[in-house]
């Protein structure tokens, strides 16, 4: 295995190790105020991702930041092309992540609505633009002989692009569902179990329709096609098991559906890591968008000695605040802070 390929597969586990666990963080933002009839509910569904959220999307900074030194023409011609969804994303992104700390602020109903409908639009806005744009890396966009995107904001939508985007944005949804299921008691965890059943059969149905149009699209043979089986088969395994105190199995369930969907757009894409719609000549692959071998080979000194620091670090999170959440009194301080 070359330095080359290496790198394309740790980028794909960083963005699917991203959507796995940033996945249940936005599906508990779209969710949060619908298992969270009052106020303590929301407090308390808000909290059971309070000590994980910012963890999580530290993989987005590494996924975004490795592709741009390991596959600068890849991450030139994508963050150029997509500049408009990608600054969308930010906004999304930054007002989530703003809301957390704001809505508690001031004892002020009108306050908490505006941050939680802030939490809400990008907790739903941003597995959106992901999902769209990791549809359009296999897709094809219009990519020039040069390396140059020639199109605009429009191309990025067409019908397989925005039909990965809500098929991502259903899977964390069923996601988040059945982590709230899994970490917090009460009112809370029934309101999340009851819309687990109700997304799990669309949310499957989807992962087939993702899965069989990827296959039509990649044509690669059977063995490329094993991530789309997988996400289909944890998908129904999900839908199975949500609502029959399985909690634990079905966010396993889940985590295995989203991941396959992310992998099987980087299974379909190799060895290429944008598709032109310009002709195949035009194609971006891992060879011509690459760093230099030196580049490469320091990289994965400090990936080998780094990686398994941040592993443990995370897993050591998740350990320490592995209880369930039950529900938090009226006035009482934030659920993150109270963790903490």
């Amino acid at each position: 295995m070359t330095l080359v390929t290496f790198w394309f597969i740790i980028l794909a586990g960083l963005w699917t190790g991203f959507l796995v666990l940033e996945g249940f963080d936005f599906g508990v933002g779209m969710l949060h105020g619908v298992v969270g009839r009052g106020e303590a509910g929301r407090r308390v569904a808000i909290g059971a991702i309070g000590p994980l959220w910012d963890g999580n999307e530290v993989w987005l900074i590494v996924a975004t930041a490795g592709m741009f030194a390991a596959f600068p023409g890849w991450y030139a011609t994508m963050f150029s092309g997509f500049y408009l969804a990608i600054l969308l994303l930010l906004v999304a992104l930054i007002a989530r992540g703003v809301s957390f700390e704001f809505r508690g602020k001031r004892e002020s109903a009108r306050w908490r609505r505006t941050w939680d409908a802030a939490l809400t639009v990008g907790s739903l806005l941003a597995p959106l633009l992901i999902g769209v744009a990791l549809g359009n890396l296999l897709h094809g966009v219009p990519i020039a002989a040069d390396q140059e995107y020639t199109g605009g904001f429009v191309d990025l939508l067409n019908a397989y692009s925005l039909f990965t985007g809500v098929t991502v944005v259903l899977l964390c949804l069923l996601h988040g569902a059945t982590f709230l299921a899994l970490k917090t008691t009460g009112e809370v965890r029934e309101h999340a179990v009851r819309v687990g059943r109700r997304v799990a059969t669309v949310t499957a149905v989807a992962v087939v329709g993702f899965a069989v149009w990827t296959y039509v699209l990649v044509d690669k043979g059977l063995l490329a096609s094993l991530p789309e089986m997988a996400a289909v088969l944890a998908a129904g395994a999900a839908a199975w098991l949500v609502g029959r105190d399985r909690d634990g199995f079905a966010f396993v369930a889940t985590s295995l559906a989203i991941g396959a969907v992310v992998l099987s757009i980087f299974v379909g894409l190799y060895p290429r890591v944008m598709v032109s719609t310009l002709g195949s000549a035009a194609d971006l692959t891992v060879t011509n968008t690459a760093s230099s071998s030196y580049t490469l080979r320091l990289m994965t000194i400090v990936a080998v000695v780094l990686f398994p620091v941040v592993l443990a670090y995370q897993g050591w999170t998740y350990y320490v605040f592995r209880r369930r959440i039950g529900a938090a009194p009226t006035g009482a301080a934030r659920p993150r802070d109270r963790q903490r």
